[in-house]
């Protein structure tokens, strides 16, 4: 019975590695698309600092994911799987295209396909809360970009130039810079950890009747966080290069002042976003947004708008989350002929 009860952590781990190689874009590509970080130094930032997000701010996420989509009650050994296994391989098919994902978006959906076979599907807060969100937070990222970017950044830099300058050469600009990418990835665990950690803790809250918000519930949640951690910034070695380029070298070029513009809107909208009400949202989306309005301000729109790269991601979007769902729908659907439910 315990090598079973193994498979949906053994699954969630193997999630959090894709997570790891999508997230590396949206937490270092500013970073090391300004080339001020060596490539072989991110995934073990990244999954210190995914790490003290999730324990620090990640609670009501994962609440949020493990109980307000498909009921926490719900959820067992072979529901979890069949979740943590369609957002994975939803996710790997977009790794493979060196496309970053929103895990987030691929766990909704693939929580909603279980749940729409069953009958269960709480509909209030995904569709007055959690979807609504997706399309405000890429928005609010791209206007306050371009805002700034045009009426702030430029200017400034125009004016400053010769300081700035200098200042690009300077160590601590460089670590200020690093530093806010270690914001970003304090976010990132904040907020999508939870779509790994959560299926599994809604499992074992049942297994164990655990009562959510007990001290038990908090220590599993804890001993889940922190087995899962360092698979984010394995994911990040093993599959997030690919990911960087596309994003970090493929979209535009920024400096130090850039990159660390980006990563404060986007890690901040995040956090907002996790701890105002739990909501699971994209910080891929939200970071490539505001990459693109920097972009647009810096090289014209144009050049960004025709930019190949752009055209693949926005078609993965959409592709990926549909995916999860229909393998998520169909999964369930084979586990209950084969009497697994």
């Amino acid at each position: 019975m315990i090598s079973i009860h193994i498979v949906p952590l053994l699954v969630a781990m193997f999630l959090a590695i894709n997570m790891g190689g999508s997230g590396t874009a949206p937490t270092f590509s500013a970073a090391y698309g300004a080339n001020l970080i060596r490539r072989e130094l991110i995934p073990g930032l990244f999954g210190i600092f995914v790490f003290f997000g999730a324990v620090v701010a990640g609670e009501k996420v994962i609440m949020t994911v493990g109980g307000d989509i498909l009921p926490s009650e719900s959820v067992t050994m072979v529901l979890s799987v069949i979740v943590l296994s369609s957002v994975g391989l939803a996710l790997f098919f977009a790794n493979l295209l060196h496309v970053p994902q929103s895990t987030s978006h691929a766990t909704i959906f693939a929580l909603a396909g279980p749940a729409l076979y069953m009958n269960i599907l709480q509909t209030h807060r995904l569709f007055f809360e959690i979807i609504p969100t997706w399309f405000v937070t890429p928005i609010l990222a791209f206007v306050i970009a371009y805002t700034i970017g045009k009426y702030v950044y430029l200017p400034l830099k125009d004016t400053f130039r010769p300081l700035l300058q200098w200042l690009s050469g300077q160590k601590a600009l460089r670590y200020f810079v690093i530093g806010t990418a270690c914001y970003v990835c304090f976010a990132i665990g904040s907020n999508n950890m939870a779509n790994a950690a959560a299926p599994v803790l809604a499992m074992a809250t049942n297994m164990l009747e655990i009562e959510p918000g007990s001290a038990n519930f908090m220590l599993v949640m804890l001993i889940l966080v922190f087995m899962l951690a360092p698979m984010f910034g394995i994911g990040s070695s093993l599959l997030g290069h690919k990911v960087l380029e596309t994003t970090g070298k493929g979209i535009a070029s920024f400096g130090p002042l850039g990159a660390s513009f980006i990563s404060v809107i986007t890690a901040s909208l995040l956090l907002v976003s996790s701890l105002w009400r739990g909501i699971p949202t994209s910080l891929v989306q939200m970071n490539t947004a505001a990459i693109i309005a920097l972009g647009m301000v810096k090289n014209g729109h144009v050049d960004i708008i025709r930019n190949a790269p752009l055209k693949k991601i926005f078609i993965i979007w959409l592709a990926a989350p549909l995916m999860a769902m229909a393998l998520s729908l169909l999964l369930t659907y084979l586990a209950d002929t084969l009497g697994f439910l």
